[in-house]
């Protein structure tokens, strides 16, 4: 069953990296699966982030405690990988929580398992490689949306290249996220 489920995760690996049968074998054993429910945690405010996700289905989201209000910084769908690069490479406290939207289902790499693996394989070695490039690129492009557009040119960049986002999150969620009152957010829907 749990190799079942692991089809799309294999797919996305191999997407990044070849791996022998043996090396996919070596980096199943090691993940581990998640259920979540709604709004359950994967990482909490302050604590070192110790693994990288992929997300099997649902939504995730990061999000940041800014006195009491909810201020969502991204999210990640089916397919995607989420992590905290910063915490989880530095070992230091995560200054945002990452969250279950909705009910999902998660893969779990453990940092430290993975470090062990890059020593045995480098088959897996290149996909945290390639992974890690991967989220810095995405990162990047997030960055570049944010810096380089308006809200209203956000907010059609998420309904062209993201659309399934706008049917899993509130308007309140998305108006946190593209960085605009749910007021403003509202005047831009109509006009599209």
């Amino acid at each position: 069953m749990i190799l079942m489920m692991a089809d799309k995760l294999l797919e996305k690996i191999r997407d990044l990296q070849f791996l022998s049968v043996e090396s996919e074998q070596q980096l199943l054993a090691k993940v581990k699966l998640r259920r979540l429910k709604k709004n359950e945690l994967l990482l909490r405010e302050g604590q070192p982030c110790k693994h990288v996700y992929f997300v099997q289905s649902g939504c995730i989201k990061s999000v940041l405690n800014d006195d009491g209000k909810e201020v969502n910084l991204n999210f990640t769908l089916a397919n995607g990988f989420i992590t905290n690069l910063k915490s989880l490479r530095e070992s230091s406290p995560s200054a945002y929580n990452i969250q279950a939207c909705e009910p999902s289902v998660v893969w779990a790499f453990n940092k430290d398992n993975l470090f062990e693996l890059y020593k045995q394989s480098e088959e897996i070695s290149g996909f945290g490689r390639n992974l890690l490039e991967q989220l810095l690129v995405e990162q990047e492009d997030h960055a570049n949306i944010f810096k380089l557009k308006n809200p209203a040119e956000r907010y059609d960049h998420i309904m062209k290249n993201n659309p399934q986002l706008l049917q899993k999150i509130s308007l309140t969620q998305l108006s946190s996220y593209l960085g605009i009152s749910r007021e403003t957010l509202s005047r831009i829907r109509k006009i599209k």
